[in-house]
């Protein structure tokens, strides 16, 4: 006889479930077709406001400064 805890260490352990996802655009669950959108329909929306700007990504402005631009050799 063997012990059922050696041979499986979660035995008689809860285990969650893993969290259902949701859509990004309108909260609704995910489908894995679209995923990570619920449709066509977000995922359309999506690729929108990337194509008209609404999105951006946060950049410093004094980052992309070339220092040697001032001629300070």
């Amino acid at each position: 006889m063997t012990d059922d805890a050696t041979e499986n260490p979660n035995h008689g352990k809860i285990i969650p479930l893993a969290r259902r996802r949701r859509c990004p655009i309108c909260g609704q669950p995910q489908v894995h077709a679209f995923r990570p959108f619920c449709s066509q329909r977000c995922a359309d929306q999506d690729l929108g406001r990337w194509l008209t700007g609404s999105y951006r990504i946060a950049a410093d402005e004094e980052a992309d400064v070339d220092e040697d631009a001032d001629g300070g050799s």
